[in-house]
């Protein structure tokens, strides 16, 4: 157990030295700019926490969630953009790890580790957001081979990713068991880049649409047997939710810690008014967003049986992205004008927040999951 605690306390460190010297200078620009952050993913390459939860074994950091919850919480502190590209390239990832066999994970994983490789995880379509079991992309095997057509929107990392994991259905008539899973690369023949999106926040990250057009991928890349796609894209997302929670949680205490440095500096909070009320229950929030999300977070890493990880999960994502938003809009409200402007990094977060609410599933469908696992 020390050894985990002293793992988990290294990668606090490093995460915080990253996002102090190497993300909070560009935080802003990113923003304004709009650009996908190269510099950025780059030295998180370098440094090893681009690829925290692909296992040692095949050159990765071999983390533990709650590792990977630290080192996102870190980074979301000053960019939430930043911290994505973490969050990315482990979902993307972790259908391989899941269900790959012992040479697909050898050839693509080593691949994302021995030289920079992104990945993006490409679920989402046009007529299927977060009712993901609803996916129309077609895999027909042929001759060995899947023919692949179907067009996926809002991927992260859509337009500057090297591979992509695919969700496509294999088996029309089998509903959530005919849903295979592959990988396949940037170059491959019949893989396109359509629209890229303007977003109201989160604007660094790359997010376009991924488009394949008779796209040939051997059998050999598929992911896991056949008709396994579907609970690998669950497990995958079980595993990531408390990430996104932890992306709203370092993006609560950035805006609080914000707003009470500058107000303090402002001499705003020398008489009692309803702005200490404010702070109080900002601060009460966000603890308690952060001890869910370390709570699913352990409880995936301990294998507690008995215990839902699919509720604690979307528990841990929904609970901390509202929080999330409340404490930005307060952080705005606080600081009036000055919140609206670019000056402050505020006006960022909030937009930041109401995307955290949205991706990875709806706040609204991780309610349903709550219920769910409540009444099944």
């Amino acid at each position: 157990m020390k050894d985990v605690e002293q793992q988990r306390k290294s990668w606090r460190w490093k995460a915080k030295e990253v996002a102090k010297n190497v993300v909070a200078p560009r935080a802003t620009e990113i923003d304004i700019k709009g650009e996908f952050p190269q510099d950025i993913a780059e030295a998180f390459f370098q440094n090893g926490i681009l690829n925290l939860l692909i296992p040692k074994e095949y050159g990765g950091g071999g983390a533990d969630i709650t590792s990977y919850c630290i080192v996102i919480e870190e980074i979301a502190y000053y960019c939430v953009t930043s911290s994505l590209l973490i969050v990315v390239q482990a979902v993307g990832s972790m259908p391989i790890v899941l269900g790959g066999r012992p040479d697909l994970k050898d050839h693509f994983l080593r691949k994302m580790t021995n030289e920079y490789s992104l990945i993006s995880f490409c679920l989402t379509e046009p007529d299927a957001g977060s009712d993901s079991a609803s996916i129309r992309t077609k895999a027909l095997l042929q001759d060995g081979q899947y023919l692949i057509d179907g067009r996926k929107c809002f991927i992260s990392n859509g337009g500057v990713s090297d591979l992509y994991t695919v969700f496509a259905i294999s088996g029309p008539t089998k509903g959530i068991k005919g849903i295979s899973a592959f990988v396949v690369e940037r170059r491959s023949s019949g893989l396109s880049i359509g629209k890229t999106e303007d977003k109201m926040g989160i604007r660094g990250s790359n997010t376009t649409e991924v488009i394949f057009e008779d796209m040939k991928v051997p059998e050999e890349q598929r992911i896991g047997v056949e008709g396994e796609g579907w609970w690998l894209a669950m497990r995958t997302l079980n595993r990531s939710r408390p990430g996104i929670g932890a992306q709203a949680v370092g993006l609560s205490q950035g805006a609080l810690d914000y707003v009470v440095q500058f107000g303090q500096e402002k001499n705003w909070f020398q008489k009692e008014t309803g702005i200490h009320f404010m702070l109080a229950d900002m601060a009460i929030e966000i603890e308690a967003a952060r001890a869910l999300v370390y709570k699913a977070a352990s409880i995936i890493d301990e294998k507690v049986k008995g215990v839902s990880v699919e509720k604690f999960s979307a528990m841990s994502k929904y609970f901390a992205a509202d929080v999330a938003m409340k404490v930005t809009t307060e952080a705005v409200q606080i600081m009036q004008w000055h919140g609206l402007i670019r000056d402050h990094p505020v006006e960022r977060m909030m937009g930041d927040a109401k995307i955290i609410q949205i991706y990875e599933g709806t706040n609204q469908i991780q309610r349903m999951v709550v219920a769910h696992t409540l009444l099944k």
